[in-house]
């Protein structure tokens, strides 16, 4: 896989965590803090949710993860979560006042919301894009496949259940 395949495969995750680094700025704003610090808050958490997000891409085209389960992305987010998390707060923050372990075990709680809405969005826009570079990616098309195998099992069982 050459390094242009792997970056298409990583773009969707990219830009979910991006987005959802930056949606982070907003609140800050809306919390009253000064625009800069919103700025460095949001720059802070989007880089590295971008990282992380982009790599389960690739995860996933290496067949590490699979299409429609939530169990590994979860255990992947406790960890990759909290991590973007203490180095947004490293940069950005007012400092931890309970401890590293705790505000750690804190972000492993809450990465789980965030894992579900990973999940979703890149479930929702993974497919898509895969079919816009499929035809000069190979590992793309290879997942493509992979989303439609899983696809059409879904849709056998729920045939199954009517």
């Amino acid at each position: 896989m050459t390094g242009r395949h792997s970056f298409e495969l990583a773009l969707p995750g990219a830009s979910i965590g991006a987005v959802a680094g930056a949606m982070a700025g907003g609140l800050i704003l809306l919390a009253g803090q000064p625009i800069g610090m919103a700025a460095l808050s949001a720059l802070a958490l989007a880089a590295p949710l971008a990282f992380f997000g982009g790599m389960y891409g690739v995860l996933l085209a290496h067949r590490v993860f699979r299409p429609g389960t939530f169990g590994p992305v979860g255990l992947y987010w406790m960890v990759a979560f909290p991590l973007s998390r203490l180095l947004q707060e490293s940069v950005a923050g007012a400092g931890m006042a309970d401890g590293v372990p705790l505000f750690l075990a804190y972000q492993a709680m809450i990465s789980l919301g965030f894992a579900i809405g990973f999940l979703w969005m890149h479930e929702r826009l993974m497919p898509h894009w895969l079919v816009r570079v499929a035809g000069g990616n190979p590992a793309a098309k290879e997942l493509l496949d992979q989303y439609i195998r899983y696809a059409r099992m879904m849709q056998a069982r729920k045939g199954a259940r009517r």
